[in-house]
């Protein structure tokens, strides 16, 4: 482990992670961050962020979880954050295989188990986040329950935009393009909170979590990406498509989308979450994709789930 640099704002009073670099078995270099508990552990979360994503947005969710007796442990996906980029270009988010992103639940774990964090280990997983964190429970992860926000088991997308989407992202890599950005994905090569206005924004009501994100990304350019390449689309259609067949896991789950979800699919969040033998959907109203950065109502209805499932699985 070789010590990585970890972001706060001036006025962020919170104590911080301890961020460091690993180096993944195909030597991608990948950073990660521990948050201790500030009191008896009872136990460890893996937080697996969605795409875009950077883990200092999760400061003051893994506050509160050390506040609940939890250590954190938190990843920036290869692509994304102060992880290696993976072409040239370093602002698409961008992936090879969507397989590949398992590379780096392997170095969570062993991390995890190299910093002796303390157990039963649970998983919180984001968005994409959502899509790797079920993938890698079909790969036996060592948690003993799971929580998943919005995740992404499938994209908001209509059959006939899924089939034209995967057609053109195919089309263009056989282009020599599948590492551009995406139109429709907010290809951009800027990123999402400094392009679209509060109002029409589709992640939270929140202006005070809207104007913090804002802040980070103006901050710290570094950290932030773009819209998803034509190859990154293509694999994450296709990733939804091979996890819609699989058998749900064995671990308890619990689930949370909100009323006006328009990033992800809420009809593949409820197939699952029907299929899931112990698995509970929460459906919050009045939220949008990103429930643990929402307004305090629909947020506090989200932890306190997130807590018992943790605490009675």
């Amino acid at each position: 482990m070789e010590p990585a640099p970890f972001h706060q704002l001036p006025d962020d009073t919170k104590a911080p992670a301890s961020a460091f670099f690993v180096r993944a078995e195909d030597g991608v270099r990948l950073r990660l961050a521990h948050w201790s508990a500030r009191a008896d552990s009872r136990g460890t979360v893996l937080l697996f962020p969605g795409r875009t994503e950077y883990f200092e947005k999760y400061a003051p969710i893994a506050d509160r979880l050390n506040a609940e007796g939890y250590d954190v442990l938190a990843v920036d996906w290869r692509g994304q954050g102060l992880s290696d980029r993976l072409q040239a270009n370093p602002r698409p988010g961008h992936i090879r295989e969507f397989s590949d992103y398992q590379h780096d639940v392997v170095e969570m774990v062993v991390a995890a188990e190299a910093l002796d964090l303390p157990r039963p280990w649970n998983l919180l997983a984001h968005s994409m986040g959502g899509c790797i964190g079920l993938a890698a429970l079909e790969g036996d992860l060592p948690v003993r329950t799971a929580v998943f926000s919005a995740p992404m088991w499938g994209i908001n997308l209509r059959r006939a935009q899924q089939g034209m989407a995967l057609g053109i992202a195919y089309l263009a890599g056989r282009l020599g393009r599948g590492g551009f950005p995406a139109p429709r994905s907010g290809g951009s090569s800027t990123t999402y909170f400094l392009d679209e206005s509060f109002d029409a924004n589709v992640l939270t009501h929140s202006v005070d979590e809207w104007a913090r994100l804002l802040r980070e990304a103006a901050t710290w350019p570094d950290l932030t990406i773009g819209g998803a390449s034509f190859d990154w689309v293509a694999k994450a259609l296709n990733e939804c498509a091979r996890l819609s067949r699989i058998p749900s896991p064995p671990q308890p789950m619990l689930v949370a989308v909100g009323s006006e979800e328009r990033v992800v699919s809420v009809q593949a969040i409820r197939d699952r979450a029907f299929r899931w033998p112990n698995g509970d959907l929460l459906e919050v109203a009045e939220t949008r994709h990103e429930v643990m950065m929402e307004l305090p109502g629909p947020r506090e209805i989200f932890i306190d789930a997130m807590l018992s499932r943790f605490e009675t699985p």
